[in-house]
């Protein structure tokens, strides 16, 4: 069982219209949340834990009754952990468009009565920043210590340190990006077309249908889990192994499961089919290509940094090639030509993208002596 013990989820309601980035605007809106820890007097240890891409606020902790409900950075944050519940008061948000209790295109649309389908929104990860900004505000919080992510979460974390520089004190980007590369945009499109071209898609309202696009969602997570993972690690966990060996000793001939390494990603891909919703899948990945803050300043990243004022902790992973440490390079060169106070850990790990959210003693104690100088400010012993 997670240390935190069970958790239970929160949902906080919203008649203010948000206006998004493209023009339109959300009203009536629901964020889901939960917190863990305990805020202190002065509201100063609160840290927001921003969630990857099919992750959600369910950062820790376990939901009583659901023994397979752990948190999906639950060997990250609780009692003693690297972001210690028992120093910080920790909350994790659901993003807008999302499927797992904010308001997104499974929800009803005030204006039609109907679910929002493909007529939700696009948003971005800036939307998302504004949203999870007034929920801050309606918790009394107005400075965070920290806001940290992982992935598209390090996305927000950063976004969070450029739209509102005096809100966090210190922004914490594991395994990210400031943008976006070619190669990553190609990939994300390619999973979405695998469901905008499922039959039950039906134009993004197959709820209406009763159908889910099932098949479009399977190949979708299976692009998108080939990504995740190294070819060290692809080829230490399965290697050309076959799964069931024909009657004759040899390869099947056909084109159904022969290698393990096929079977593994049939098996993600029908999972992820039983629980994500494919209109979500489709707002996330838009809003991880249209991530790019620099773009408004003609490309230049360290022009675009130079309003932020928090400190910064930036991980990457060797075998990460969605977002190779060149990437986090990149934003550390751009804070360090601004002055900004920047620790950086290029860490050796033979997991690729997924190494964030994995146990890795190395990363885990340099997350942690992080916090502990977090901590000590709060105390006031720095």
């Amino acid at each position: 069982m997670s240390s935190l013990g069970y958790v239970k989820p929160q949902t906080m309601h919203f008649a203010e219209p948000l206006l998004l980035q493209s023009g339109a605007s959300l009203r009536d809106y629901m964020l889901m949340y939960e917190t863990y820890g305990t805020l202190n007097a002065d509201k100063s240890n609160a840290v927001l834990v921003c969630h990857a891409l099919n992750a959600s606020h369910h950062v820790a902790g376990e939901y009583e009754g659901q023994p397979k409900s752990t948190g999906w950075w639950d060997n990250m944050v609780g009692p003693g952990k690297a972001l210690d519940t028992d120093k910080f008061f920790v909350i994790g948000i659901n993003n807008l468009g999302s499927c797992f209790g904010s308001t997104g295109p499974m929800h009803t649309n005030p204006a039609t009565g109907k679910p929002y389908g493909a007529a939700f929104p696009v948003v971005t990860v800036e939307d998302w920043v504004a949203a999870q900004a007034r929920l801050a505000d309606q918790l009394g919080i107005t400075q965070f210590a920290a806001v940290m992510g992982g992935s598209l979460g390090g996305m927000q974390a950063l976004a969070w340190s450029i739209m509102y520089p005096d809100r966090l004190r210190h922004c914490v980007v594991i395994a990210s990006t400031a943008k976006l590369s070619a190669q990553n945009i190609a990939f994300n499109d390619v999973a979405r077309q695998a469901i905008l071209s499922d039959p039950d898609y039906h134009g993004g309202d197959f709820y209406e249908h009763g159908v889910v696009p099932k098949n479009g969602l399977r190949v979708a997570r299976m692009v998108g889990h080939i990504t995740y993972l190294s070819d060290d690690d692809m080829a230490e966990k399965f290697g050309r192994k076959l799964r069931d060996i024909a009657e004759s000793g040899d390869y099947k001939f056909g084109f159904g499961v022969d290698f393990e390494i096929e079977s593994y990603l049939r098996y993600q891909g029908d999972k992820f089919s039983e629980y994500f919703d494919a209109n979500t899948y489709l707002l996330i990945t838009k809003a991880l290509d249209y991530f790019d803050p620099a773009r408004k300043h003609g490309g230049d990243l360290a022009k675009t940094l130079a309003s932020t004022k928090a400190r910064f902790f930036l991980a990457s992973f060797t075998t990460d090639w969605r977002f190779s440490p060149e990437r986090s390079r990149e934003i550390v060169q751009a804070l360090i030509g601004n002055r900004r106070h920047v620790t950086y850990a290029e860490i050796d790990a033979p997991h690729g993208h997924d190494a964030f959210l994995l146990e890795d003693e190395r990363y885990m104690n340099m997350v942690r002596a992080y916090y502990g100088q977090v901590w000590n400010e709060i105390e006031g012993t720095v």
